[in-house]
């Protein structure tokens, strides 16, 4: 999930916000940190806490990896936190990686759409390398995006660089690298599943849908062959964890399968325990 605070909702995601509102049927709700994470105590619920670096491309600011960590700190109980690097930032996006690792944190988020970059260019694979070297997972959106949809040009953003597949060149480079695609690529889901049916580093997120509304063609890997590797999110604050889970549990899975996806998974690949 993203930060409900100002600083991202109305610093970074200036501009992009009633755009995804409309597009997501959902008003964004903001909250501090604390009211967050008594939120999710009382859910029962882990937060996974996103940083996010698109200066370079966008020119807004950035959450940075710091104020995830210090969040994480704060709320053990309750948070786990990726950091964020801007690709395009070089050998500095580079050395982050190794500050986000030192910061406690679980890995690394990319947008590729808003970053305005190719996760099959190889210019920033030393991104990926340190990931790997340092057990960092590499979470990328993937598929269309909330995030200036119905919008004029998409507002400047490009859904080809969220496309599945620029994660195989990477996943196939790195076999020791985590690789999670947020959002399970649609409208190219199928493609992703050719990805992760082929490799066992990469992993699906259905966070950013209402779970009744996911194809049934992805339900059916979910629930059968890969339901090893895919994770449950919610997208948060564009839709609640609580519509989340409910439409999840009318998706009647068997209890295995729901623990792997619910928990189990992530767990794994975040380096959790119960």
């Amino acid at each position: 999930m993203h930060l409900p605070t100002p600083d991202w909702l109305d610093g970074s995601m200036a501009g992009y916000v009633e755009a995804a509102e409309a597009y997501f049927r959902s008003p964004v709700r903001r909250e501090t940190l604390d009211q967050l994470a008594a939120r999710y105590r009382e859910l029962g619920l882990r937060a996974v806490l996103l940083a996010w670096d698109a200066e370079t491309a966008t020119g807004r600011p950035r959450v940075p990896n710091e104020t995830v960590a210090a969040a994480c700190a704060d709320h053990p109980d309750v948070f786990t936190g990726l950091g964020s690097v801007d690709p395009r930032k070089g050998e500095a996006a580079v050395a982050e990686v190794a500050n986000i690792a030192a910061l406690g944190l679980r890995g690394v988020k990319l947008h590729p759409s808003l970053q305005a970059f190719a996760p099959d260019d190889a210019r920033h694979w030393p991104i990926f390398a340190e990931c790997e070297r340092l057990g960092l997972l590499a979470l990328f959106h993937t598929g269309t995006s909330g995030i200036g949809a119905r919008q004029p040009g998409g507002q400047g953003i490009r859904i080809d660089y969220a496309h599945p597949l620029r994660l195989d060149p990477v996943a196939a480079a790195f076999p020791g690298l985590t690789v999670v695609a947020a959002h399970f690529g649609w409208p190219w889901h199928m493609d992703l599943v050719a990805m992760a049916l082929h490799k066992t580093n990469v992993h699906i997120d259905i966070s950013g849908w209402s779970p009744r509304r996911i194809p049934a063609e992805v339900i059916g890997e979910l629930r059968g062959r890969l339901s090893g590797q895919f994770l449950w999110g919610s997208d948060y604050p564009f839709i609640s964890p609580e519509r989340c889970l409910t439409e999840f549990d009318g998706l009647g899975l068997p209890d295995e399968v729901a623990a792997q996806v619910l928990h189990e998974n992530a767990a794994r690949i975040l380096r959790l325990l119960r």
